[in-house]
């Protein structure tokens, strides 16, 4: 009999996190969620992946923090061990992250330097701290977003810091081949969730505008995300690797 396949998903306590564990759950793979600071939404995830019959376990992480992955990856060793007995897992999505709408001529070092912390550097070390504790033959999605491909003013340093993290993802496919683990991309385009104060959700404008410029005539949702995390986290995507699959309805095409 197989091992049983865990997953760590960053920001799993809502929006496209929590749809991707709640995804990765009907696949049959068992979940490790981190929440930056609402516990009680977490525990919401943690008893629907739990209804559907598989484990699941949340921690608390602010990614923005890289100093304190050491002690989290040993947070979580002890929980791996306590609640899926094993202390290894198999899947590291890097999915937490927050907006930044600010013009390029505006925007601060200290805005610049959050972006950096929270998106690439997070990706880089949490992937780096999470090596000795990932399974071979596993795999890592790292999420970016559809604005490393095209622009809209005011998403500089956001999507500056998402083209460092899919140059860095084809890096992490070569380098971790040789254990078998695969490294691939998936890029959202706008998906109404509560991402960035809900702007695509609450502006009726906005998500008209974004919709008429996207070939299947809407905008996303969370729905439409998670299924595709959870197929690079499976048998089906075994010789999928180093790829940035956009999800995003083609849009600006």
């Amino acid at each position: 009999m197989s091992q049983q396949k865990i997953a760590l998903v960053t920001g799993g306590s809502r929006g496209l996190g929590k749809n991707m564990a709640l995804a990765l759950a009907k696949k049959g793979v068992d979940v490790v969620l981190t929440y930056n600071s609402n516990n009680d939404e977490a525990q919401n995830v943690v008893s629907e992946i739990e209804s559907l019959s598989r484990k699941a376990a949340t921690l608390q992480l602010n990614v923005g923090e890289s100093a304190l992955f050491g002690s989290f990856f040993e947070e979580l060793r002890s929980t791996l061990l306590e609640k899926f007995g094993t202390d290894k897992f198999d899947y590291l999505i890097n999915n937490a992250g927050t907006g930044m709408y600010v013009p390029f001529a505006e925007t601060t070092e200290e805005q610049l330097q959050n972006m950096f912390d929270i998106h690439l550097k997070a990706a880089f070390f949490m992937t780096q701290k999470a090596l000795p504790h990932l399974n071979d033959n596993g795999g890592i999605v790292n999420v970016s977003s559809g604005l490393a491909r095209f622009s809209f003013p005011g998403s500089a340093a956001y999507a500056a810091m998402k083209g460092g993290v899919e140059v860095m993802t084809r890096y992490l496919a070569k380098e971790l081949g040789s254990r078998g683990i695969r490294a691939n991309v998936v890029a959202p385009g706008p998906i109404e969730t509560d991402f960035g104060g809900g702007r695509v959700r609450d502006s009726k404008e906005l998500n008209e505008q974004l919709s008429g410029m996207t070939a299947l005539g809407r905008v996303g949702l969370p729905d439409d995300i998670g299924s595709v995390v959870a197929f690079l986290c499976s048998d089906d995507a075994k010789w999928v690797n180093a790829q940035r699959i956009e999800v995003s309805g083609g849009l600006l095409i």
